[in-house]
C-alpha cells in the first residue's frame, strides 16, 4: 500500500514533446518507470517505401524536428552509396559546416529546455535568441528555418551565396562571446552541480550494453564520435577533440553539449579557411523518374545526439524497398531512462530526461 502509480507528462515541462512515463514511487523515491514515446509522429519508414527517392526528403526531416538536417545527410549518404555517386570535394566541405551549424542550433535549443526546466530562464532566453541567430543563416542560405532540404545526392543544393561566409564568422562570434555569461550564469553555477552531480548516473559498461551513444557514452570517458571512428564529409580534413568526461551524470552530459558547441564553432572556422573552389552538386538523372539500381546499404554519421544509422535497400524500383534507422533517441528514450530513473527522485525526472537529449520521433519512425 505504500507504492503509488504516477503519471507524468507529457504537459509536464521536464518531458519532450508528446512523451511521457507511468512511475512507480514510494514517497518520492521512484522504483520503476516505463516509457511511452507518444506516437504523434509515425510510420516514417513505411510511408517511405511508398514515396521516391526524392520526394522522401520532406519525410526524413521529420524523424528529428530539433536536427533534421543529420536526417538529409544519412538518407543522402545512402543513396549514394546504392547509386554510386561521388560528391565534390567543395560540398564535402559545405556540408560538414551545414552539419556543424546544425549542431550548434541543435544544442542551443537542448540548453534551451534544460535551463528551462531546472528554472534558468536568462538563460533559456539566451540559449533561444541565439539559437534563432543559426536560424537566421539557415533562412538565408535555404528559404527555410526548420527544415531545410539543402543537402541530397550528388552534393547541396546551392553554393554559399556572396558575403555568407562572413555571416557565419560574425553569428559565430557572436555566439562566443556570450560564453563567459553562459558559465558564469549557469555552467560554475553552484545550484546548476548541486541539481545535476550524481544524478541519473549511467556507467560506461551500462551505457554500451543499452546502446548508449553521443552525450550519453562520452559522459562516461569514451571518445566514441561517428566523424572520428568513420570520417565522412570533410571532417577528416581539419583537426578537432571529442570532448568527454569521467562521471556519466546529469552534470556530465550537459557539460559536453558545452564543449561540442565550443569545438563545433572552432571546427567551422577551420573549414572554412580549408575549403576548396569547385562544384558543389554533381547532376543526378530526373529525380522524379529515378531509379536507384538494386542492392543494400548501411551508412552512418553523427548527429548532435550520437551515431546516426540507416540501412536502406533498393529492388531497382522508384522508391525505397526498405528503409530503417538507427535513431539515438530510440535507446535513450526507453531502455537508458528507464535505467537511470530507477531509484532517483521525483523532482529529477525532467533533468534526468533532458540531460539524455531525447527526440520523441526517433523512437517510433
Amino acid at each position: 500500500m505504500r507504492e503509488l502509480e504516477l503519471y507524468y507528462g507529457p504537459q509536464h515541462l521536464g518531458m519532450v514533446g508528446n512523451f511521457s512515463l507511468t512511475l512507480q514511487v514510494e514517497g518520492d523515491k521512484i522504483l520503476k518507470a516505463s516509457a511511452n514515446p507518444g506516437y504523434l509522429h509515425r510510420g516514417f519508414e513505411k510511408l517511405m517505401e511508398k514515396r521516391s527517392w526524392i520526394k522522401n526528403f520532406p519525410m526524413v526531416c521529420r524523424i528529428n524536428v530539433i536536427e533534421p538536417d543529420s536526417m538529409e545527410m544519412i538518407y543522402s549518404m545512402g543513396v549514394e552509396k546504392l547509386a554510386g555517386i561521388e560528391v565534390p570535394e567543395r560540398a564535402h566541405f559545405i556540408r560538414s559546416i551545414f552539419l556543424e551549424l546544425a549542431r550548434v542550433g541543435s544544442h542551443l535549443f537542448g540548453l534551451w529546455a534544460y535551463a528551462n526546466m531546472l528554472g534558468f530562464d536568462t538563460v533559456a532566453q539566451w540559449a533561444m535568441y541565439h539559437r534563432d541567430l543559426v536560424l537566421d543563416l539557415f533562412e538565408e542560405l535555404t528559404g527555410g528555418r526548420v527544415y531545410h532540404i539543402y543537402i541530397w545526392p550528388g552534393g547541396v543544393r546551392r553554393d554559399f551565396p556572396e558575403g555568407f561566409k562572413d555571416k557565419i564568422v560574425k553569428t559565430l562570434h557572436t555566439i562566443g562571446g556570450c560564453v563567459p555569461d553562459y558559465d558564469s550564469t549557469f555552467f560554475n553555477n553552484r545550484l546548476f552541480y548541486e541539481r545535476a552531480c550524481n544524478v541519473g548516473k549511467v556507467s560506461r559498461a551500462e551505457a554500451m550494453e543499452m546502446g548508449g551513444v553521443g552525450q550519453v557514452i562520452r559522459a562516461t570517458g569514451m571518445a566514441y564520435d561517428i566523424r572520428k571512428v568513420e570520417p565522412y564529409a570533410a571532417y577528416d580534413r581539419v583537426p578537432w577533440n571529442v570532448p568527454t568526461r569521467k562521471e556519466g551524470d546529469a552534470f556530465s552530459r550537459i557539460w559536453i553539449v558545452r564543449d561540442e558547441m565550443i569545438e563545433s564553432v572552432h571546427m567551422i572556422f577551420k573549414l572554412l579557411d580549408e575549403m576548396p573552389e569547385g562544384n558543389v552538386y554533381n547532376r543526378i538523372p530526373n529525380p522524379f523518374k529515378w531509379r536507384i539500381p538494386e542492392g543494400e546499404a548501411y551508412v552512418r554519421c553523427e548527429s548532435s545526439r550520437g551515431e546516426l544509422g540507416l540501412y536502406m535497400v533498393s529492388d531497382g524500383g522508384k522508391e525505397p524497398y526498405r528503409a530503417h534507422f538507427r535513431t539515438p533517441s530510440y535507446s535513450h528514450g526507453l531502455t537508458v531512462l528507464e535505467k537511470a530513473l530507477e531509484g532517483a527522485n521525483i523532482s529529477d525526472v525532467g533533468n534526468i530526461m533532458m540531460s539524455l537529449y531525447v527526440v520523441a520521433p526517433e523512437i517510433d519512425r
